[in-house]
């Protein structure tokens, strides 16, 4: 008897079906393939993701002694662990990227409307990079110090919904600024970095794109005031100045007009130098919109702490970025399900949720409803569940 349909198996409604299978059509993907489809394997990390697998043999073990399940959550017959295996060695990787780059692109058009603390019409991305290290005997392709190894990931947030829009994946040893150079420029929008980014030429390159950018001085910034605006001293702010760099190349680097706000902040009466070239909003803006950087942050926080990349299940570089791309997919996944069915709890709740639903035929929508929670309350109702 048909009783609905498991909870994964609605978190899968709002996959790119027709869109994934051209993808894998245009990389060859599913050639000479008979049993573990890119559709299976794909399901099956995402699955991993969702319920905190962390080796072959536990999302093996998992899925077969749920076996019954398999086919209505898209999984085809043959899940082991030289399946994953092989499959995470052989399958293309830009596979699964594409696929995530398309769900990031649904769901940042769903948070499009969301607002912010401040009023910009074009899109705010927070851009910066984590570390993810590595074991260097396990992964010696990615060696980065003497007794460790690691991979940077290098991302732009959109700070309306925390989606990312931006992912590239590099060796830890390289510095962050390089990847400002593969970092696609949208004319208008407004680009947030820590002073790690201060590098003029490729600023200067950013606003000559005719976007805008806020970051942080350095000690040594060089900066000649050519004229000053007056602030409200009383919310901490300091100054508000136009001017020029100044230096030995500096001012061939970035020759145009900049704008340098200082700011103390209240609590901890630390001095903070903003550099930017948005010119036309109030300076205390440009400290909120610097303060929006945490988006990145956060989202770094999130996938390490309640998505599996910190334990890989495969040593190669082609199984790593697999596994990281799915890990996103997933997360831009859990972001759509939200939107579209208007939770209003928060990514951890859904997430938390999912992890121990995952085989369970409760509409998601009604295990989030009001009357669900209040039930749940109610220690009469818990203490009949128990009984």
């Amino acid at each position: 008897m048909h009783q609905g349909r498991l909870v994964f198996s609605q978190v899968m409604e709002h996959f790119p079906v027709r869109a994934f299978q051209s993808i894998v059509e245009c990389y060859a993907g599913d050639k000479w393939v008979h049993d573990f489809s890119c559709r299976s394997h794909f399901n099956a990390l995402a699955f991993a993701q969702l319920t905190g697998r962390e080796s072959l043999r536990d999302i093996e073990t998992c899925l077969n002694t749920n076996r019954r399940h398999l086919h209505h959550m898209g999984i085809q017959s043959g899940v082991s662990r030289n399946n994953l295996a092989h499959a995470n060695e052989v399958r293309d990787w830009r596979i699964y990227r594409d696929v995530a780059m398309i769900l990031i692109a649904h769901a940042r058009k769903l948070y499009t409307g969301e607002e912010l603390a401040v009023d910009f019409e074009n899109t705010v991305y927070a851009f910066d990079s984590t570390t993810i290290d590595l074991c260097l005997t396990l992964f010696p392709w990615a060696d980065f110090r003497t007794t460790k190894a690691g991979i940077k990931l290098h991302t732009a947030i959109d700070v309306r919904g925390s989606i990312p829009s931006f992912i590239h994946i590099t060796e830890a040893k390289q510095h962050d600024v390089v990847a400002m150079d593969e970092l696609p420029v949208e004319a208008g929008s407004l680009y947030l970095m820590d002073r790690g980014y201060l590098d003029f030429k490729r600023l200067h390159a950013l606003h000559c794109a005719g976007a805008f950018f806020v970051t942080r001085t350095k000690k040594n910034t060089q900066f000649q005031r050519r004229y000053s605006h007056p602030v409200d001293k009383s919310l901490g702010l300091k100054c508000d100045q136009r001017g020029v760099l100044c230096g030995v190349h500096a001012p061939d680097l970035y020759p145009d007009l900049l704008r340098r706000v200082a700011y103390v902040d209240p609590e901890t009466e630390k001095r903070l130098g903003f550099l930017t070239n948005y010119m036309t909003c109030a300076p205390m803006d440009i400290c909120k919109l610097y303060k929006m950087r945490w988006h990145v942050e956060l989202f770094f926080k999130w996938i390490k702490q309640h998505l599996k990349i910190k334990h890989f299940i495969g040593t190669s570089i082609n199984a790593v970025y697999i596994q990281i791309w799915i890990a996103v997919a997933t997360y831009a996944l859990v972001a759509i399900l939200k939107k579209e069915l208007r939770l209003d709890q928060g990514m951890y709740e859904i997430l938390q949720f999912l992890s121990v639903s995952i085989f369970e035929k409760t509409p998601i929508i009604e295990a989030f409803s009001k009357p669900y929670e209040d039930n749940c309350r109610n220690p009469l109702y818990l203490q009949g569940e128990l009984w």
